[in-house]
This record gives structure tokens, C-alpha cells and sequence, in this order.
């Protein structure tokens, strides 16, 4: 990767580990510290608009938006400059955090861009016997659950492609999670936006606040939180839409489709010379295997947290 735009560094790039999609390192140079995200271009799960998400990220910031200044861009490439802050956890939010979350987005559903043509999702996958079959004849160590589940993850394949969206579609970030996120002195930096493009507005409202209302698992959802969410988004002038299931079709579609590609890294069973790391493909697959069908039997529950 080409660098010399940044200055001269004063000390090695450093990896940054965690990241569940691509790489990221710190760099420092003589004009600041930056962010270098190498990005996975050996088995993406989509086409990655580069010039599309750069455009979209300079509005965001020259707007105000609490986020790292973007710096460049290309195909494989992604700079910012580094922002310190602390980690949010996977735990629910502080109601203001969690109400400043909602402004933010009504703020950049607001932006004077103008979004790519929506595409048409590809159908869920439904080859999940085979994927079953395959990771008990190379010892996976989910194996077993994986295949007591192979009927529930057919069912939420069917659940994603039948689901009606209300729209209206937006222009958005698609990816507000704790682990995209930070907190400089208690109040949130949007990180991460390589995924933003255009989504129904009930899906990217329903994935992130209740990202932001639960722990790890789904036994710990606190309603005023995900409220807390929502009343943000309408302060700052956004207005909901229709209240459903398909609030929730998108987080479960995209955690559907992340599962399967780190099933099909570990049944690979070799290091991918980008991406995440085997041993964080490993664990991606477990958590999946074990919290979609809890999430998806958990459907009727989520749609009463506005009831």
C-alpha cells in the first residue's frame, strides 16, 4: 500500500487486532497519527464502492458528525485519521449515550447525498445441510450444533427472503454496533463506515438500537434503551416508520450471511492472507451457530419492545 501521502513515519505501522472483516494497523508519521484499514478483497461478501462510501464519509464529516476525519481512499485502502477513545462494551448503553446514537442517525438520513441504486439482495443461502455435512467430516468443533440447527437456519433463510420492508430507504452507515463505536469523554465516535450505502430505514433503526439495548446474548434487553434510540431519532427531526418484524430482517439476514462466510473460512482450514484470523473465524462460527436460532426464536419478544 502506497502511504507516502501521510508523511514520514517516526516508528512501524502496528496491527491493530479484532477486526471481524479486515485489517486494521495505526500509523504514525510526522503530520499525525492514522488509522490504515487493509481491506479483505480475497473473499468479500460484496462489491466494495470505494469512491461511494469516501464521498458519503466527507459529508458526514464536513456536516459534524462525531467520527474520524477521512483521509484517503482507493481499492484496497481505507485511511483515517486516528481518534482515541475508550471501547464500548457489548453491554447496554447509558440512555444518553443511546439517545445521542438516534440524533446522529437522523442527522445523516438528513445529508444532501445522493445514494448508489439499491441492488437486489441475492436470496439467503440455503445450503446449510451441506455446510453441516462438511464441518462434521473435517472435525469442526460446532459441528454437532450446527446440525441440530440446519431446519432453523432454513427457516430464517426464508424468513430474510419473504419479509415484507415498509421503507422509506436511506443512506446510512448499516453497521452501528458496540464494536464500531467509541466514547470520547462519554459520548459516542461513529467508526467503520466501509459497509454504508443505501438500507430500509426500519432495519438500520431496529439493528442499532438494539445493538445498543443488550449484552452478548438476548437475556439482558432493556426496552428504555432501545426507546432511547428512537426518541433521539425523532428529536433530531427523523420520523419512524412502521413498526414489524422487518425492523429486524436486516441484523438477522447480515448476521446469517456472516456466519456462513466464516464457516466457509474454517472448513478451508488454512490461515486467509486477509481478513480475520482462522481463530476469530472459529469463534464467529460458534457464536453464530448458537445465537441466531435463539435470536430468531426471540422475534415475537423484540417486536413487543415497543408495544
Amino acid at each position: 500500500m502506497d502511504l507516502a501521502h501521510l508523511g514520514t513515519p517516526i516508528g512501524p505501522m502496528v496491527r491493530v487486532h479484532g477486526g471481524f472483516a479486515n485489517r486494521m494497523y495505526r500509523l504514525d508519521t510526522d503530520q499525525g497519527s492514522f488509522a490504515v484499514k487493509e481491506l479483505n478483497l480475497l473473499d468479500r461478501r460484496s462489491a466494495y464502492r470505494a469512491s461511494d462510501v469516501f464521498r458519503f464519509e466527507r459529508a458526514a464529516f464536513a456536516a459534524g458528525i462525531p467520527m474520524p476525519e477521512p483521509i484517503s481512499a482507493d481499492r484496497d485502502t481505507l485511511v483515517h485519521r486516528w481518534v482515541e477513545g475508550e471501547k464500548v462494551p457489548e453491554a447496554p448503553v447509558s440512555p444518553a449515550y443511546a439517545f445521542e446514537i438516534g440524533e446522529i442517525l437522523a442527522r445523516i438520513h438528513a445529508l444532501d447525498v445522493t445514494g448508489t441504486d439499491v441492488s437486489a439482495d441475492e436470496p439467503a443461502s440455503r445450503d446449510w445441510a451441506e455446510l453441516a455435512e462438511r464441518s462434521r467430516a473435517t472435525g469442526q468443533p460446532w459441528a454437532g450444533e450446527l446440525t441440530a440447527q440446519v431446519e432453523t437456519l432454513l427457516a430464517i433463510a426464508e424468513f430474510v427472503d419473504t419479509c415484507e420492508r415498509p421503507g422509506p430507504v436511506v443512506l446510512t452507515h448499516r453497521d452501528i454496533q458496540p464494536w464500531n463505536l467509541l466514547a470520547r469523554s462519554g459520548r459516542p465516535v461513529v467508526l467503520d463506515w466501509e459497509l454504508s450505502g443505501m438500507l430500509d430505514l426500519s432495519g438500520e433503526l431496529g439493528s442499532t438500537a438494539l445493538s445498543l439495548a443488550k449484552g452478548p446474548g438476548f437475556d439482558d434487553i432493556r426496552p428504555a434503551i432501545f426507546r432511547s434510540v428512537l426518541d433521539g431519532y425523532v428529536a433530531a427531526g427523523g420520523a419512524l416508520p412502521a413498526w414489524g418484524p422487518s425492523w429486524f430482517v436486516f441484523l438477522i439476514g447480515g448476521w446469517l450471511g456472516h456466519v456462513r462466510w466464516n464457516i466457509l473460512r474454517c472448513l478451508a482450514g488454512v490461515e486467509a492472507g486477509a481478513g480475520p484470523e482462522l481463530a476469530l473465524s472459529q469463534e464467529s462460527a460458534r457464536n453464530g451457530v448458537r445465537g441466531l436460532p435463539e435470536l430468531f426464536r426471540r422475534l415475537p419478544e423484540l417486536e413487543g419492545l415497543l408495544g
